[in-house]
């Protein structure tokens, strides 16, 4: 047979492999939050602070300082963009509806960074200045990811 027969036979094949193995789309939302919650693992996509992290159950999370909230507060995070498994994702535009999500994270502590030293000098002058900062952050345990008004897949 001819090379290009070969080949051309080939990437079928493979095509259709890959065809097989792919999972179709879920129909609606709640089917893709059934299948997402029937997953062994999840994440979530949430804006924290007006930055996005990738959490998943569990994580530590360092933010920069919260000042309103003490040790043992419980936060909900509301701003919600993706939540996936490892096979499926489903990504809100921009955000997640809150009623179909609930992620709480519990403050484990305030705590500060590295001393940072900043040394400032002039020459000929005489002027020399060493400025030292520490910056504080909060750390915060994100909890279980709860699925919310879905009912139960059979």
């Amino acid at each position: 047979m001819a090379s290009w027969h070969v080949r051309s036979w080939l990437t079928q094949t493979v095509r259709n492999v890959a065809r097989s193995c792919f999972h179709s789309a879920p129909d609606s939302t709640t089917a893709a939050l059934n299948i997402i919650r029937s997953q062994p693992s999840q994440y979530i996509i949430a804006s924290v602070v007006g930055r996005k992290y990738i959490l998943t159950p569990r994580d530590v999370l360092t933010v920069p300082h919260l000042k309103d909230v003490c040790v043992g507060d419980i936060l909900h995070l509301r701003d919600i963009h993706e939540i996936g498994s490892r096979e499926y994702t489903l990504r809100g535009e921009p955000l997640l509806p809150r009623n179909h999500v609930k992620v709480e994270a519990t403050v484990i502590e305030h705590t500060k960074g590295k001393m940072e030293v900043v040394f400032k000098k002039k020459r000929r002058k005489g002027y020399q200045k060493t400025i030292k900062n520490k910056h504080p952050y909060t750390r915060l345990r994100i909890g279980p990811i709860q699925f919310t008004n879905l009912p139960l897949s059979s």
